[in-house]
C-alpha cells in the first residue's frame, strides 16, 4: 500500500508541460487546426526517435508564443489516427516513381538519392482528434478540458510524444481532477498501443500502468464486448477481484442512517457497507476451474462464495422450487420447458395456459372455483412424480350429490382427503360430466357450467380424457416428469430470497446455469435478480441502507432484451436505468454490440472493447464516445494474439484508452 501511495504521489505531482523540454519527444509540427481535429507534419527521423507512432497513440501539441507578459500556458492532447495528404504529395509521389524505375537493372547504372530528395522522402502528414486542453490556472494548478476552448495559429505549435510518468498521468485522468487514491483505485492494466509490440529505443515503453476507480464500477454499468476467447471473462475476474477487495475494507457503520444513494461513501472513498457480487455463469468457468483459465473465483475466495447450481452436485446449493408452494414460478418454469420444443399439442397448451394467479382476496364462489382449480392443478404435480414432505391432504369445496357418486359412503373434500383421494375425485367428476345429473343440469340451473375453461383443461391433463368418456392417446401429465429434477419437497425459504440475504451481507454467490436448458436459465436469472430488485427497492422507498449489489452477466445476449426490445419493465433495462439510485451494478458481456437492447446501452458507462470482427459492430459503436477513432484497429488487430488488448471507457474518464488488461491471478 505504502509503495502504490507514493506513486499515486508522484503521478499527481507530474508537471506535463515538462514534456516540451526533452527534444527527444519532438514529433512535428500542425499545419491544420479547428475545434475537432488537427494535422501535423513530422518526418522518420523523429517518428523513428520517440518510438514510432501507433493508430490511437497519445500526443501534446504544446504553445509556444507570448502575448506580452501573458504567458500561454496550455497543451492539446491528441489521438492519432490516420496518415493525410501534405501539399507536396503529388511531386513526392512522381520523384519516387522515377528514384525506383532508375533502380532497375535495365536503366544502367544506379543513380545515388541526394540529401534534399531523401528528406522531402520522409516526410509525411499525420491527422490527430484533439481530445482536450491541459492548462494552468491562476495559482499554477494543471487542470483539464474536456474540449478547445481557442486555438491559434497552427504554425506556433509544436508536437510531443508523452512516454512514462507523463502518459501515466494522461491515462489516469479523472474527470473531478483529483488524485489517486490507495484506497479505492486498483491496476487494471497497462498502456498498450498497437497489436505489435517492438520497441524502436530506450525511449519508447509504453508500460504504463493504468488504474480504474472502484466508483467507476460500484453501481454503474459496465460493458464488456469483443469475440470469443479475447479475454472477456478474465476482465470480468479482475474487476470481480477489485471489488471484493475493495468490500473488505469497508468500515460497517449500523448507526448511519443515511439514504444510501446520497452518500454510499465515507471519507476515503470505501463503501460503507460490504459489497455484495452475483454472478450468473453461463459457461460454468467462475464456480468450476478449467483447463483454459487455470483458475476460479471460487477458489480465491472461498470464505465468501457460495455456489448454487441448476442440478444437485458436490459443494452447491441447488436451484430448485416447490412446485406446490411456488405456484407462479413452477407455471413458468414449465412454460420455459416446453418453449424450446415449439408449440405443444392442445391439451398441453390449455394446461400450460391456465391461470392461476389469486386476484386479491376471493370470496363465496370465486373463493370455491379458485379452490378447486388449484387443487386439480395439484393432483396433476403429484401424478406426473412431484413428491410430498409428510402425510399432505388437501382441502376444497365438493357437493353431496357429487362425494356420493365418487365413493359409496360419499368422500368429502371439504374436510380435508389424501392426493390419492382427490386425484380420484376429479377423475369420476371429469368422466362423468355429462352423466352425473348434477353436472349435467348445472349450467341450466346456474347459468354458467360447473367446471370453467381452466378446470376443464386441467381435468383433461390429469384423466388423460379429451373429453368426457372419451379416452385418447393424451400423454398429458407424463410430459411433466423431465421437470420433477428442477423441484424440491422444502418447505424453507425459497432460493432467491436466501441469494438476496447472502449478496446483502458483502457475500459472492455464483449461480452455475451451465447445465441448464436456455430457457431455464432466463428463468432462474430474471427471478433471482427481481428479487433483489424489489428488495433494494423496498429499502430506498423505506429510506433504509442499501449496501452495493453487483450483477455479473455472461453471454448476457442469451439473457438480455433484443436491441429492438422495447418494453423497459424488463428487469434488466430496470436494473440499467433505475439501478444507480438503488445502488445495484451491472457489469454484462458479449460477443456483440449490436445484441443488447439500446435501453440498456445508453444507460452504460464504462466500456471495454476488444476484437470485433465486423462493420456492423463497429457501425454500432461509433454512437457512443470517441470508439470511432478506433473503428479500423478494432476489426484488424488478430484476437488470437491479443487477449486483454482492449479500448477502455470508464465513468470518471474523459477519453478513452487503450489498454492491455493484466492476468487475473
Amino acid at each position: 500500500m505504502e509503495n502504490l501511495r507514493d506513486e499515486f504521489e508522484k503521478i499527481a505531482k507530474t508537471d506535463i508541460f515538462e514534456v516540451a523540454k526533452d527534444s527527444k519527444n519532438f514529433l512535428g509540427n500542425p499545419f491544420k487546426i479547428d475545434y475537432n481535429k488537427t494535422s501535423l507534419l513530422t518526418c522518420d527521423d523523429w517518428k523513428y526517435n520517440v518510438g514510432g507512432i501507433a493508430q490511437g497513440c497519445f500526443l501534446l501539441a504544446f504553445y509556444e508564443n507570448d502575448f506580452g507578459e501573458d504567458a500561454v500556458h496550455e497543451a492539446i492532447l491528441l489521438r492519432a489516427l490516420r496518415p493525410c495528404p501534405i501539399p507536396s504529395d503529388n511531386s513526392v509521389i512522381s520523384s519516387r516513381i522515377e528514384y525506383f524505375k532508375e533502380e532497375l537493372k535495365t536503366a544502367g547504372k544506379n543513380r545515388q538519392i541526394d540529401q534534399f530528395t531523401r528528406f522531402e522522402f520522409s516526410c509525411s502528414g499525420l491527422e490527430c482528434s484533439i481530445l482536450g486542453t491541459f492548462y494552468k490556472t491562476a495559482d499554477g494548478k494543471v487542470e483539464f478540458g474536456a474540449d478547445l476552448e481557442n486555438f491559434y495559429s497552427p504554425h506556433l505549435y509544436k508536437v510531443y510524444k508523452p512516454s512514462g510518468q507523463y502518459l501515466q498521468y494522461i491515462v489516469n485522468l479523472r474527470d473531478n481532477d483529483g488524485p489517486l487514491k490507495p484506497d479505492s483505485n486498483f491496476q487494471i492494466g497497462d498502456v498498450r498501443y498497437s497489436s505489435s509490440r517492438k520497441n524502436y529505443s530506450e525511449n519508447t515503453s509504453t508500460d504504463e500502468k493504468v488504474y480504474m476507480h472502484t466508483k467507476d464500477i460500484l453501481g454503474k454499468r459496465t460493458a464488456l464486448f469483443g469475440m470469443t476467447r479475447t479475454g472477456k471473462s478474465n476482465t470480468v475476474k479482475k474487476l470481480i477481484e477489485a471489488t471484493q477487495e475493495l468490500s473488505n475494507k469497508a468500515t460497517t457503520n449500523s448507526s448511519s442512517n443515511f439514504q444510501a444513494d446520497i452518500n454510499p461513501y465515507n471519507e476515503n472513498e470505501i463503501p460503507k457497507e460490504k459489497v455484495g457480487q452475483i454472478i450468473f455463469d453461463i459457461n460454468g468457468e467462475y464456480a468450476n476451474k478449467n483447463l483454459q483459465d487455470g483458475t476460479a473465483i471460487f477458489e480465491k475466495y472461498k470464505k465468501d462464495v457460495t455456489l448454487y447450481s441448476v442440478l444437485e452436485k458436490d459443494d452447491f446449493e441447488v436451484l430448485k422450487i416447490n412446485f406446490y408452494k411456488d405456484i407462479s414460478a413452477g407455471q413458468e418454469l414449465m412454460r420455459g420447458y416446453f418453449k424450446q420444443f415449439g408449440k405443444q399439442s392442445d391439451y398441453v397448451e390449455d394446461f400450460l395456459g391456465v391461470n392461476l394467479e389469486k386476484d386479491g382476496e376471493l370470496q363465496g364462489g370465486e373463493k370455491i372455483r379458485y379452490d378447486r382449480k388449484m387443487a386439480a392443478y395439484k393432483c396433476c404435480l403429484k401424478l406426473a412424480g412431484f413428491t410430498l414432505a409428510g402425510n399432505n391432504k388437501i382441502f376444497f369445496e365438493g357437493c353431496k350429490e357429487i362425494n356420493d357418486h365418487v365413493k359409496e359412503g360419499g368422500i368429502d373434500p371439504k374436510k380435508g382427503v389424501n392426493y390419492d383421494e382427490a386425484i380420484t375425485w376429479f377423475s369420476q367428476v371429469w368422466k362423468n360430466y355429462n352423466e352425473w345429473d348434477y353436472l349435467k343440469n348445472y349450467e341450466s340451473k346456474k347459468g354458467k357450467p360447473w367446471a370453467d375453461n381452466d378446470l376443464k383443461a386441467i381435468l383433461r391433463f390429469l384423466t388423460q380424457y379429451r373429453s368426457p368418456g372419451e379416452r385418447g392417446p393424451v400423454n398429458s401429465f407424463i410430459k411433466l416428469r423431465p421437470i420433477v429434477k428442477y423441484h424440491t419437497t422444502s418447505e424453507t425459504d425459497l432460493f432467491e430470497d436466501n441469494i438476496c440475504k447472502l449478496v446483502r451481507g458483502g457475500k459472492i454467490v455464483i449461480v452455475d446455469l451451465s447445465q441448464g436448458d436456455p430457457e431455464i436459465q432466463n428463468l432462474y436469472s430474471e427471478k433471482i435478480c427481481r428479487a433483489i430488485f424489489r428488495s433494494s427497492m423496498s429499502n430506498f422507498i423505506e429510506a433504509k441502507t442499501n449496501n452495493f449489489i453487483q450483477f455479473y452477466f455472461e453471454e448476457a445476449h442469451n439473457l438480455f432484451p433484443k436491441k429492438d426490445d422495447k418494453d423497459l419493465s424488463q428487469i434488466y433495462n430496470r436494473i440499467a436505468k433505475e439501478g444507480a439510485k438503488l445502488n445495484l451494478g451491472m457489469v454484462y458481456a458479449t460477443q456483440e454490440v449490436s445484441s443488447i437492447s439500446s435501453n440498456i446501452l445508453k444507460n452504460t458507462q464504462n466500456w471495454f472493447i476488444a476484437h470485433l470482427n465486423n462493420e456492423d459492430e463497429v457501425k454500432e459503436l461509433r454512437k457512443f464516445y470517441d470508439f470511432s477513432d478506433f473503428a479500423d484497429a478494432l476489426i484488424k488487430f488478430s484476437a488470437k494474439n491479443d487477449k486483454g488488448f482492449v479500448r477502455m471507457k470508464t465513468y470518471s474518464n474523459p477519453f478513452v484508452v487503450p489498454v492491455q488488461i493484466g492476468l487475473f491471478k
